[in-house]
């Protein structure tokens, strides 16, 4: 009999204290709402201050250009008036209600000019703040909420299984410090929680495993004995029947309590040679029941488990030939990679299956049509098994049912 693996010590208690005392003064507290109120308060602040002198600057630019003066007086032997910026002024013998005119309308021409060469550089000022002042409040807000992605890439990785990992964030005694603290206190928990069901497996396995194994040894020895009663050999080969039965039943579930977990250590493994494996393995039990097993596995490779895979595959080919008809019965597994999945079908002929009972199919010994176990196609927990490992790959199994009876089994895996 095979050594049975030491059940997981308890994990070392943290060296950080999730329990915090209150402050003296809460309202001194350096709360996000107050650092973001302090932040955009101060953003907005100076925003407002460098356009102000922005602004200032062009308008005493706009006056200093527009108080230039129109017209010249030149003097010497007749006094003459000359403008570089009203031509019609410099025309000779000019009379003094065309000349007023002319300055009214160099006078409106030039407040337009500066009016619009304010409006256009004020324009290009307010662009080029709104530049700054975006860049400026992404750089901020990506450093007030970089806790945040820190504490979402720690929960990714405790998706994984890994509950070991812990925020442990510094800085500020703040809301997200606050909300950090408080999951690292419940990952403590759940580690915790994980570490007494692991060792509870390791316990229940040598428990139950050890006294069965022992009754299996015992009756084998009792058959073998070619003196004994025919009334005890049969007794024998029924207790025997029923002790293995036991040992499938403990098995089933030591492995639907370990499934349940993501799987850690991944490897490339092809589906259509865990489909094939496990056809090989329910050969003989179908050439018994003529039941004909066929079906196309093309190549798809995923990462996972091969051991725990093959039981997925196997599970499936094994109920889809157990429970078939009687004659003419067929069994089809195919596999092949779509859409950046990996797909495993398996259909088969067989009883017709209500819609409505396919979601009790997955549950622990639940069949169709019956609730406990009580026959000799298996235990009750084989849909259960592929259901947990294809959520411990990060896959889905769907069940449908077929038309004229059967069932066809989808499961995907992410590739």
């Amino acid at each position: 009999m095979a050594a049975t693996p030491a059940p997981p010590q308890a994990p070392p208690k943290p060296t950080w204290d999730p329990r915090r005392q209150e402050a003296p003064f809460p309202w001194l507290r350096p709360t996000i709402r107050i650092r973001l109120t302090l932040l955009y308060g101060g953003m907005f602040l100076i925003a407002g201050i460098m356009l102000l002198s922005i602004i200032y600057l062009l308008a005493a630019q706009a006056l200093n250009s527009g108080n230039e003066p129109l017209f010249k007086i030149v003097g010497g032997k007749a006094i003459e008036v000359t403008s570089d910026s009203c031509p019609a002024i410099n025309t000779d013998n000019l009379p003094l209600s065309a000349f007023n005119e002319a300055i009214s309308e160099c006078t409106d021409h030039q407040r337009r000019v500066a009016l619009d060469n304010l409006l256009s550089r004020s324009l290009l000022a307010l662009l080029g703040l709104a530049v700054i002042a975006f860049a400026f409040g992404y750089a901020m807000a990506g450093r007030v909420l970089s806790p945040l992605g820190r504490i979402t890439r720690t929960a990714r990785q405790v998706a994984g299984s890994d509950l070991s990992r812990r925020i442990e964030l510094d800085g500020p005694d703040d809301e997200l410090k606050e909300l950090a603290d408080t999951f690292d206190d419940m990952l403590e928990r759940l580690q915790r929680a994980f570490t007494a069901q692991q060792r509870f497996v390791g316990n229940a396995s040598h428990e139950l495993r050890t006294p069965l194994a022992i009754n299996r040894t015992l009756l084998e020895v009792h058959l073998s004995d070619p003196n004994a009663p025919v009334e005890l050999q049969q007794l024998g080969k029924t207790l025997l029947a029923t002790n293995e039965r036991s040992e499938l039943l403990v098995e089933g579930l030591l492995l639907l309590a370990r499934s349940d977990n993501q799987i850690v250590e991944r490897k490339p493994v092809d589906l259509a040679e865990v489909a094939s494996q496990a056809v090989d393995q329910v050969h003989a039990e179908a050439d018994a029941k003529g039941v004909e097993i066929r079906g196309t596995r093309e190549p798809a490779v995923v990462q996972g488990n091969g051991v725990l895979l093959e039981r997925i595959a196997l599970n499936l080919v094994q109920n889809a030939v157990r429970y078939n008809i009687a004659e003419g019965g067929w069994v089809e597994v195919t596999t092949e990679a779509q859409h950046g999945q990996a797909v495993l079908v398996v259909s088969n002929t067989g009883p017709v299956v209500p819609a409505y009972e396919v979601d009790n199919l997955f549950e622990p010994f639940r069949r169709l049509r019956t609730e406990r176990t009580g026959s000799d196609k298996g235990v009750g927990l084989g849909l259960s098994i592929v259901r947990s490992v294809a959520r411990a790959h990060g896959g889905h199994i769907a069940a449908q049912p077929r038309e004229g009876g059967g069932l066809v089994m989808r499961v995907t895996f992410p590739v």
